[in-house]
């Protein structure tokens, strides 16, 4: 702090002597289902058990310093479901409790940042409970030096139970093809449903192809890696929906197949509508309300609470367009003195006209590979690739490796410009020293990627000081590179333009499925630049996160230090 500021607060009375500020205590929270309904008890058979899995948030980002690393006691008080609901401890919970009646008192160890499992409880219909019977759960927690917050579960016995039919569509498609997909749907419960809320959602090859007054919509890449990936409709629906009865949309919307399609999945699912159905489904998305026709329901001929079987309330298609996408690799050309490092910008565009996403699997749709031009090195590098020996085996030491992999995320759209910015020191390189890239499908044995049929033009260079004096870049649209003399100032732009240029006319698109990554830090084998919306993903995480949506629709990150949200 400057003389004359100090001298200011000394003059208003707020400069103190005191003791160097502690950080608040870290505050936890205990989570899990407002409410979960079970199966009325029955006289004969074995009861149906119901899951009731409870949380605890760590709210800190940092995922190295922020666990909370002691010892803390959850306690269970059970005397709200007497006469309600039997419970038990699950067998895989780690949790080390020990109960006496309607308590208990659990003690474990370190709360890591993110959403963790702290216990898995298994609840079932008391004997003489009744339909309509509810109870609750309280949960508390304490710890040396942190706050719990307290949380309450509601058991409830009886509800609705919604049950989605599964549609026999026509999967094996070409664009342009269209189906109706007449939305059929059960309450298999004892009690009515207050209004149902409807989800559709379909990944970007696909589109309904009308929007509804009564829906919302909205697009994300739901972990895909790619903007606009999924596409999300939300539409309400009130009125009494009566247990035993079926209900069917009364014009089914109609889903086509797009210019774009190629791999891709259409999901359909049915709530009780509701806030937490709402908060759930829209998962902080940001939605438009349709302006077209209003959906509606009727009632076919058949033989507000929580769903008894949520594991059926939702169905979903897999189809497969048959269409090509067109890979077109592109690298870069920059010129300096021996020791100078330089900007280059390589990679591919997907000129379309399908896009690509390996849904189910989560896997990267292809790889770049770049060998390096012989003399230089790699001074920096995007997060997403990784150094390899010259025939492509593995390599621990990732400085001045000879040449790298680049995967991409789990899908490329059809305008998408994947970018990576590299930084070289020219070293030795003589006079057009030659690197190449590659785009080509991640297993090394078999680099030909099967959907693109355009095999000429997957291959590019990397040129260091050209023989011809040009400097400007071989197609990348970076604008030129630029040698900086023995140090490393500035970075490569990386910021391209994804245009679509198939069959089809897919319109330019700024940024669009693109990447931006601008800036790369210096530093041997450092990473520099990053693979904004179509470069690194963990794709591991993102598999998880996409079977996360397709089982309850809901998709939101988890910490999986330790136990992970199951």
């Amino acid at each position: 702090m400057g003389v004359l500021a100090s001298a200011g607060l000394l003059a208003a009375g707020t400069l103190t002597t005191a003791g160097p500020a502690h950080a608040a205590d870290p505050e936890f929270t205990i989570g899990g289902p407002a409410e979960t309904a079970l199966h009325p008890y029955l006289a004969t058979g074995s009861p149906q058990k119901a899951s009731l899995d409870l949380t605890v948030t760590n709210p800190s980002e940092d995922e190295e310093n922020g666990a909370y690393q002691h010892e803390y006691t959850v306690r269970f008080d059970f005397s709200g479901l007497a006469g309600v609901a039997d419970v038990a401890f699950g067998e895989d919970g780690s949790l080390d409790c020990e109960r006496t009646g309607t308590t208990a008192v659990c003690h474990d160890y370190g709360v890591w940042p993110g959403l963790s499992t702290l216990a898995e409880l298994e609840v079932t219909a008391a004997k003489g409970s009744e339909d309509g019977d509810s109870g609750t759960i309280a949960v508390t927690a304490e710890g040396e030096g942190a706050t719990f917050r307290p949380f309450t579960a509601r058991v409830s016995i009886g509800g609705p139970d919604l049950s989605m039919k599964p549609l026999r569509l026509k999967t094996e498609l070409k664009p342009g093809d269209t189906q109706p997909v007449p939305i059929t749907f059960t309450n298999n419960g004892t009690r009515a449903a207050q209004g149902v809320l409807l989800t559709l959602r379909n990944t970007r090859g696909l589109e309904l192809t009308e929007r509804y007054q009564n829906c919302e919509y909205s697009e994300d890449d739901g972990g895909m890696g790619s903007p606009g990936a999924w596409t999300v409709a939300l539409c309400t629906f009130p009125g009494s929906y009566e247990p035993g009865a079926t209900y069917t949309l009364e014009v089914p919307p109609v889903l086509r197949a797009t210019e774009h399609a190629f791999y891709d999945t259409f999901l359909y699912r049915i709530n009780e509508d509701g806030s937490d159905a709402r908060t759930a489904q829209r998962a902080g998305a940001r939605l438009s309300p349709g302006k077209g026709a209003k959906l509606t329901l009727r009632r076919t001929p058949s033989l507000r609470s929580a769903d008894l079987d949520p594991s059926d309330n939702q169905q979903e298609t897999d189809f497969r367009t048959t269409n090509t996408a067109d890979f077109a690799a592109y690298g870069d050309r920059a010129a300096g003195k021996p020791g100078d490092t330089v900007d280059v910008t390589l990679g591919f565009r997907n000129k379309g006209p399908a896009w690509v996403g390996y849904i189910r699997s989560g896997e990267a749709v292809a790889t770049v590979d770049f060998t390096v031009p012989r003399g230089s090195y790699v001074v920096s590098k995007p997060d997403g690739c990784r150094g390899v020996t010259a025939s492509g085996e593995y390599r621990e030491n990732q400085e001045k490796a000879p040449r790298y992999f680049c995967s991409t995320p789990m899908s490329v759209r059809e305008d998408a410009d994947f970018a990576l910015p590299f930084r070289l020191n020219i070293g030795t390189a003589e006079a057009g020293a030659t690197g190449a890239v590659v785009v080509r499908d991640t297993h090394l044995q078999a680099p030909p990627l099967s959907f693109d049929p355009e095999t000429g033009n997957n291959k590019a260079s990397v040129v260091l000081n050209a023989e011809d004096g040009h400097t400007t870049t071989g197609g990348s649209g970076s604008g030129g590179s630029t040698a900086t003399g023995g140090g490393s100032t500035g970075g490569s732009t990386g910021a391209t333009t994804g245009s679509g240029t198939g069959s089809g006319g897919s319109s330019s698109s700024s940024g669009t499925g693109g990447t931006t990554g601008s800036g790369s830090s210096s530093g041997s084998g450092g990473s520099g630049g990053a693979l904004a919306s179509t470069g690194t993903v963990a794709l591991a995480a993102t598999g998880a996160a996409f079977a996360a949506l397709l089982a309850g629709g809901v998709l939101f990150t988890v910490s999986r230090r330790r136990r992970a949200v199951r």
